[in-house]
């Protein structure tokens, strides 16, 4: 499991007012993008610093989720004007992000730059897409949102001490 920081890291951003915004990384279609799709392990702690320290300090804290603006930057053609990454209160762990552009524009889009289909797993008039390994495209008021979300990792269970099992 990739942890690269700490949340002392975060709040001490937060009483700074975090970096300043910088340009969108190279490594933002790699990274961003292959964990929207969830081709990659999905780690709020590790999100969390990318997105701090290349777009500054979250604007809100909302949803269970930190939200940073990402002026710049697109995945698939499509401009991304915001990513999000889940906090510790929900039981999922997700990153996900808003495109600016209809969930069926986007779908479009990464399957003709990636090859990968989404499904639509319901019948409603703004059906929930979903692709495997589990990324989805959601509607969001004219735009859409696109996210991969997985349930917490369990901790290990450790056996009771050798000394209790004995009594």
């Amino acid at each position: 499991m990739r942890r690269r920081g700490s949340w002392l890291g975060v709040a001490l951003a937060f009483a700074c007012g975090g970096a300043a915004a910088q340009a969108v990384p190279t490594t933002f279609g790699t990274i961003v993008g292959n964990g929207l799709l969830c081709r990659d392990q999905t780690d709020n702690f590790y999100y969390y610093d990318y997105f701090s320290k290349h777009f500054g300090a979250a604007y809100k804290h909302e949803g269970g989720a930190y939200w940073f603006r990402t002026a710049g930057a697109s995945l698939w053609n499509t401009q991304i004007s915001e990513v999000m990454v889940s906090d510790d209160t929900s039981p999922y762990i997700f990153v996900g992000a808003v495109a600016e552009s209809t969930p069926e524009e986007l779908e479009k889009a990464i399957i003709s730059q990636v090859g990968i289909r989404y499904t639509r797993i319901d019948t409603s008039a703004f059906p929930v897409r979903e692709a495997k390994p589990a990324s989805r495209i959601v509607y969001f008021d004219t735009k859409s949102k696109i996210y991969c979300a997985k349930f917490k990792p369990m901790p290990p269970v450790q056996p009771p001490a050798l000394r209790q099992r004995l009594k």
